[in-house]
């Protein structure tokens, strides 16, 4: 059955025309729920007569901004597909994927001003937008003058919304296509889990270009009617500034681990009220118990989750009522997923057992664009296979390990890093810790921990390796420490294991995100 796509803008204008949708931190700018589709009509109007068709790409280069979202529904009313471009990726980078996906417009901020016009030229894009804050003569705002004679294009949930290129770990990255099916049914997901209603308040600190800035919760926040705020980094104090401000109300908060941690490390955390938090999501990564811990004796119920770009991101969720009852759990499969975990066979693997997550629904991917083989090669019989190792425990709660390319074998025995770097985080001296395995003549690979320490704190090798002799079978101990003063990190907070890997082995090392 063909399911026809609904604009949720165009809704929520009828509906709620006065309420806020979007709150801009760094310009001050409101946007309401009328705004945001008024603009959005006026955008697809610009399009439109630039030549855009159904199924045409248009690229948006930017820090976080309510922009990003009237692109999305301007190309929702008119059949148009949405690139958000990651703003920390090399000249040649964006200009792979500007190639790969062939956008007929890009938009862009004026602090990209001077990129966004080489990739003009060198990938021969026919039209362009720049717009500024607070600049209401920007060639953005000029081109919103000229009015909504527009024609509507119906589309249906099957067709394209967005394209989310993810970071390549080998050779180049691939552009995930995004559906109408899989946003809509990532906000019914996501939705009930994070109790998401028109009365929510979300702060927003991951990039817009990454599927947890976009879907968690952003999309489904403005699908029920609710309120985002944007800030255009994430900064951790800031952050906690507007927590703590009530004029803002934030009730949800959702980052990868590292802000958290960030933001817990911050001197103001412990002073900061978060009586008004309804909740909070984590993903991304492997969170560390600590983390956990720290956010729930503030108060604070930290929501696990687990998901991929491919996957809208929503797969795996943990509510509130188990946050503290099932502490370093994803949770179980959300309502419209199937989830198991097999071996290396495609065999369903027994309980506590660690496995391969495979995953189906409405929610996940059609594919990557342009890129066939990469599609064909990431399903096995209609199941998504996620490339991250996990086991569940008797009451069906499913532990993520750790993703398998970072597993690592020493002895002949599996090594998870994320298991080990959760043991070192007990030790209060460290800012962050990152294990990574290396060629060993003895074992074939052994560990290598990377730590940054808090500032002013002292930690000595052979304490850390006595720490882990008492939690930690020996084939898990690192071999060796190297202290740093950061760990690498991409826009997200990720940290960038490749990177640590490439500066201690080599450019031909293997790769790994």
């Amino acid at each position: 059955m063909t399911v026809k796509y609904y604009d949720w803008a165009e809704y929520q204008a009828n509906f709620r025309p006065n309420k806020v949708a979007i709150k801009e931190v760094s310009s001050g700018r409101i946007t309401s729920y009328k705004e945001l589709n008024e603009r959005s009509k006026s955008l697809a109007s610009w399009l439109q007569k630039k030549g855009l068709n159904k199924g045409d790409r248009v690229a948006i280069l930017s820090h976080n901004s309510a922009e990003i979202f009237e692109l999305e529904f301007a190309c929702g009313k008119i059949g148009g597909i949405e690139l958000p471009l990651n703003w920390r990726l090399t000249k040649p980078e964006l200009q792979y994927i500007l190639n790969d996906s062939s956008p007929m417009t890009l938009i862009y901020s004026d602090e990209f001003e001077e990129v966004a016009l080489e990739l003009i030229k060198d990938c021969n894009i026919s039209n362009s937008l720049m717009f500024e804050e607070n600049n209401l003569s920007s060639q953005y705002e000029n081109a919103l003058k000229e009015g909504q004679d527009f024609k509507s294009v119906e589309s249906t949930h099957e067709d394209l919304i967005m394209l989310m290129y993810t970071s390549g770990t080998t050779g180049h990255p691939k552009g995930a296509m995004i559906s109408h099916q899989m946003q809509f049914f990532n906000a019914v997901n996501l939705g009930a889990t994070a109790r998401i209603t028109d009365k929510t308040i979300q702060l927003v600190v991951l990039p817009l270009f990454h599927t947890g800035g976009m879907n968690c919760y952003a999309n489904p926040i403005l699908h029920n009617g609710g309120q985002i705020v944007l800030m255009k980094e994430f900064d951790p104090g800031k952050s906690l500034e507007i927590i703590n401000n009530p004029e803002h109300g934030i009730t949800h908060f959702f980052a990868v681990p590292a802000p958290f941690q960030f933001m817990m490390q911050h001197p103001n955390f412990e002073t900061t009220d978060f009586s008004g938090i309804e909740g909070a999501g984590v993903g991304g990564a492997p969170c560390a118990e600590i983390i956990i811990e720290t956010w729930q004796n503030k108060g604070v119920e930290l929501w696990q989750g687990w998901g991929m770009t491919e996957t809208s991101p929503g797969g795996i969720g943990l509510s509130g009522d188990d946050a503290a009852r099932k502490i370093g759990s994803a949770g179980k499969p959300l309502l419209h997923t199937e989830v198991k975990i097999v071996d290396s066979d495609g065999k369903e693997v027994n309980q506590g057992e660690v496995g391969e997550i495979l995953i189906k629904g409405p929610n996940i991917t059609p594919g990557y664009w342009n890129n066939r083989k990469a599609t064909e090669d990431s399903f096995i019989n209609g199941w998504l296979k996620t490339g991250d190792a996990a086991q569940m425990d008797d009451e069906g709660f499913i532990y993520i390990v750790d993703r398998q390319k970072d597993m690592y074998i020493s002895g002949g025995e599996n090594v998870y890093p994320a298991e080990v770097e959760n043991v070192l985080y007990q030790l209060t001296e460290i800012a962050e810790v990152a294990i990574i395995g290396i060629p060993d003549d003895k074992w074939g690979e052994v560990g290598l921990a990377f730590i940054s320490l808090k500032q002013k704190e002292n930690l000595s090798e052979d304490e850390i390796i006595n720490h882990c002799l008492k939690n930690l079978a020996k084939f898990k101990i690192p071999k060796s420490i190297e202290f740093i003063d950061a760990l690498p990190r991409n826009a997200t907070g990720k940290v960038l294991k490749r990177v640590l890997k490439e500066n201690k082995l080599g450019k031909t090392a293997p790769a790994i995100s």
